[in-house]
Order: structure tokens, then C-alpha cells, then sequence
């Protein structure tokens, strides 16, 4: 009916002046019908945008707050061990959103970086008590194998220790001489971080000394222990952390360990705690030395141009 128009109208034009008044009142909208500098049908078409005055609470119109920066999850080739344990920290320290992230961090990093490395040794020199390396396993992140060679000791062999290394006589035939091998391990090793047990034991095999702040010993990590439930002073061997952590039983059976095996689970066992491992390493780094800034007048590169050279010193030299 009329009526009932008139009223619907008269509804709908109370709820455009209160409104209205909103807007005045929040200085949008001025005394002559002007939003900012928009015509007064824009600020009709504004007002229609706004919920009814006694609906669900309008959205508040405050800036949008910004997104946590996040640490990049890439460094560069060059990126050193430090760097990367004190990347793991960035992320630990962005809350409990980023434990996902902070999970695979190393992957993402640089999964290059990372090897594991185990040697069995064969006994030379009187009564075979000298222990020289027969054999290398190296792996990657991902526990593949990169590198497995039987290795010629420099000395003869007087015990091969085929219970615990699995060396024979028979894996001498095709093996290679111990420099030649040195120098292709070395070049793996080269700049990596290096994981091993007892890891000490292959370096003086392959006598080598490897960068502190680069090896990770699956021995001498108290939290390891402490998740196996066995005493943190304890000397605890790779087979009992294997068995303990990873539910896994090598060095079985009477032919000798794999070197291969041996890596393997020494880079699980790392991959199993690295994050807290890293974190407590990028804690305990001491802080790093403000960079030297360059002197500008000690740049002598200048005077390899041309101009400086003596004319008869550039004539005799073409």
C-alpha cells in the first residue's frame, strides 16, 4: 500500500541519515555532502556500503598490519658453517608458526654442505696395533652414497680385522693407493660440514684435521643421549644410539661393519636433532667482529693503469 511504501521509505532515509552522521562525525564526510574530494552521490554510494547501525560491528578500517619478515631460506654458495648455524636460530626464533619451516631449514639451505663420512681401518706396523684406512664410505644429506672405495694402506697389512672393519685380503686386489684416495676425500670434505661418530678416529686415518666449527660428532652430543635415556657423560656407541633412537640394529653378524651403514646413521642421527644441535651452536658462537672498513687511499689497483708505467718499461715489454 501508500502507506506502507511511505514508512519503508521514511525506514530507509533514517538509516541513510544516521549514516550520514557517522561519517560527519568521523570527519569522511562533510557539511556540504562531500567524501574527500568525491562528489556527494560517491558518498551516498559509500554510505549504502556501511552495515545496518544495529547489525553484526563494521570492520574496523585501520591499516592493515604487515607480515613478519621471515628469515630468506637461502644463502649463498659461499655461506659459511657459522652463518648457517646462526640462520637456524633466525628461524627458531620466529615462534611456533615457523616449526614447519624450521624442520626441513637444512634442505632448504644448503643440503650440499652436508656429509657423513665413515672409515675402516686394517692393523699395520709391529703385532698390526697401527691402524691405517682400508676403506671410506662418504654420504650426502639424504643418506646417498657419494663416495665408497677400498683404500691400499701404505704399510703392509698384518691384521685385517674382518671381524669388526669386514676387510679381506681379497678387497686389496682393486684397491687404491692411499694418497690417490687421500686427495678425492679431501676435495669432498672441502668446505662441508662433516658428520661422523668418533669422527676423530677417521680424520687420523686419513690424516687429516678437519675445522671444528665444521664436524658434528653423533658422539660427543648431549642431546642425543639424552633422547636415548642414557647418561650424558657416558661414552655411547653408534649401534646403541641406532638401536635407542632409530629403532635400527647394524653392526650385525660376523663379516664386519659397513662403512656405508655406519654414515648413513650417523647422518640420520644428526638429521634427528639438528635443529636443536644447530641452535645451541649458533648460541654458543662468540659474536662476530664489526667488518674493517676499507681505505679508499690504500687501493694501489689504480696504479696498474698505463699512465703510471715508465714509457721505455712498456716498450720493451711489447
Amino acid at each position: 500500500s501508500p502507506q506502507g511504501r511511505s514508512k519503508k521509505k521514511s525506514r530507509k532515509h533514517q538509516r541513510f541519515m544516521e549514516r550520514r552522521a557517522v561519517l560527519e562525525q568521523k570527519g569522511l564526510l562533510s557539511a556540504r555532502g562531500r567524501l574527500g574530494g568525491q562528489s556527494a552521490e560517491s558518498g551516498q554510494a559509500a554510505h549504502a556500503a556501511l552495515p545496518e547501525p544495529h547489525g553484526p560491528a563494521a570492520p574496523r578500517c585501520d591499516k592493515v598490519p604487515k607480515p613478519k619478515r621471515i628469515a630468506s631460506a637461502s644463502l649463498s654458495p659461499s655461506a659459511s658453517p657459522d652463518s648457517i648455524a646462526r640462520h637456524h636460530s633466525v628461524l627458531l626464533s620466529q615462534g611456533s608458526g615457523g616449526s614447519r619451516r624450521v624442520r626441513t631449514s637444512s634442505l632448504v639451505l644448503r643440503p650440499g654442505k652436508y656429509v657423513a663420512i665413515d672409515c675402516e681401518m686394517v692393523g699395520t706396523g709391529p703385532q698390526g696395533r697401527l691402524s691405517e684406512l682400508a676403506r671410506c664410505s662418504v654420504v650426502n644429506y639424504e643418506g646417498d652414497v657419494i663416495y665408497d672405495k677400498y683404500v691400499q694402506p701404505e704399510l703392509p697389512v698384518v691384521d685385517y680385522r674382518t671381524r669388526w672393519s669386514g676387510i679381506t685380503k681379497q678387497h686389496m686386489k682393486n684397491a687404491i693407493p692411499f694418497k690417490a684416495a687421500q686427495a678425492e676425500i679431501l676435495k669432498i670434505l672441502k668446505d662441508k660440514i662433516v658428520v661422523g661418530h668418533a669422527i676423530h678416529n677417521d680424520f687420523q686415518a686419513l690424516k687429516y684435521f678437519h675445522p671444528k666449527d665444521r664436524t658434528r660428532d653423533t658422539s660427543q652430543i648431549p642431546v642425543l643421549k639424552k633422547r636415548a635415556g642414557l647418561p650424558v657423560k657416558a661414552s655411547v656407541s653408534l649401534k646403541n644410539l641406532a638401536r635407542h633412537l632409530l629403532h635400527k640394529k647394524i653392526q650385525v653378524g660376523c663379516k664386519g661393519h659397513s662403512s656405508v651403514e655406519d654414515a648413513q646413521t650417523a647422518m640420520e642421527l644428526y638429521r634427528l636433532v639438528e635443529v636443536q644441535w644447530e641452535r645451541e651452536l649458533a648460541h654458543s658462537l662468540p659474536p662476530r667482529p664489526p667488518s674493517p672498513v676499507p681505505d679508499p687511499s690504500a687501493d694501489s689497483s689504480q696504479y696498474l693503469d698505463d699512465q703510471y708505467w715508465p714509457t721505455d718499461l712498456m716498450a720493451s715489454g711489447l
